[in-house]
């Protein structure tokens, strides 16, 4: 059995050098910035799993890459080795953790850039905040529309593409061919009694299908941003994120999750997750403090305050 004090195997996972089961291996969390990996980041990683571990990587369901088998003496080397490729390990702790964005950035359905702005809140909140220390760790997941498939909801901060439409019932000639009903996935759209298109506001998630859809151009975009729920979490309890009233634009939604980690850090407690911190304080009170900017005032302040030491419910 290797022989490190508790001290070193968690200055070590810090790093996102995990220790294994067996009380002997590690494995090393590589990050990807945006969920893509250039070929020759890829066979490096093959290289050192072979030149450092068992020869096995395996793929996390947060788009970071572990290779597994490696020795406390082979760390270091390995660390040197990767970096080579400007690989670097991490994701591990109370911090900020690595972005996950779907494909919107390729996918035909992409309402946005979601790799580019995976790359963008990397460089600002996991690598600009990575020596805050956060009361847990702190997710932040990027959709690129309502089709759900990396469920920003269910991360501490989600992010979700929109495309908001812009219609009055005025503009439609009823031409009883209609591209909107046809192209509307959810069903939002439906042709009344006149045969005039309408659109059920509370069924519609704004996917954008039905903006152009339209063959006289009466459905046009009013705005295009992005949805944000809070409060996220899936683990030994779960909780479906707080919707954040509006759609917002890229810097309003960078300023919200600067304002979000800074309240978090105020008010939550040590090991108290985000979701149940906003529980303990109401979803309310939560949000009305993240869409005023009172709390940018006391960001330094904030930083430099120590956190809440109460022991808190983790998962």
């Amino acid at each position: 059995m290797l022989k490190i004090t508790p001290e070193e195997k968690a200055a070590l996972k810090g790093r996102g050098y995990i220790i294994t089961n067996d009380g002997e291996h590690f494995i090393a969390r590589i990050i990807t910035v945006d969920g893509v990996l250039s070929a020759a980041q890829l066979s490096k990683t093959a290289q050192a799993a072979e030149k450092f571990g068992n020869g096995k990587v395996a793929m996390t369901s947060r788009m970071t890459v572990e290779v597994q088998g490696l020795t406390y003496d082979t760390i270091e080397p390995f660390d040197r080795f990767i970096a080579e490729e400007g690989l670097y390990t991490g994701g591990t702790g109370p911090r900020v953790r690595p972005i996950v964005p779907c494909k919107g950035t390729v996918c035909v359905h992409g309402l946005a850039d979601t790799q580019q702005l995976a790359r963008d809140l990397h460089e600002t909140f996991y690598k600009g905040w990575y020596d805050v220390r956060l009361p847990h760790k702190f997710k932040i997941g990027i959709g690129g529309c309502p089709n759900n498939c990396i469920k920003p909801a269910l991360n501490d901060f989600g992010i979700m593409g929109q495309r908001v439409p812009e219609y009055d019932m005025d503009d439609c000639s009823a031409c009883k061919r209609c591209g909107v009903v046809e192209k509307c996935p959810v069903k939002a759209a439906s042709l009344n009694a006149d045969g005039v298109m309408e659109i059920n506001r509370e069924l519609c998630n704004n996917c954008g299908k039905c903006i152009d859809a339209c063959h006289f151009d009466c459905v046009t975009e009013k705005k295009a941003g992005f949805k944000v729920f809070v409060g996220g979490i899936w683990g030994k309890r779960q909780r479906h994120g707080t919707e954040v009233p509006g759609v917002f634009s890229r810097e309003e939604l960078f300023a919200l999750v600067e304002k979000a980690l800074l309240l978090y850090r105020e008010q939550g407690n040590t090991g108290e997750r985000f979701g149940v911190f906003i529980d303990r304080i109401g979803a309310q009170n939560f949000i009305d403090q993240l869409l005023s900017d009172d709390v940018l005032a006391r960001k330094q302040q904030i930083l430099d305050a120590p956190l809440h030491l109460k022991t808190a419910t983790t998962c």
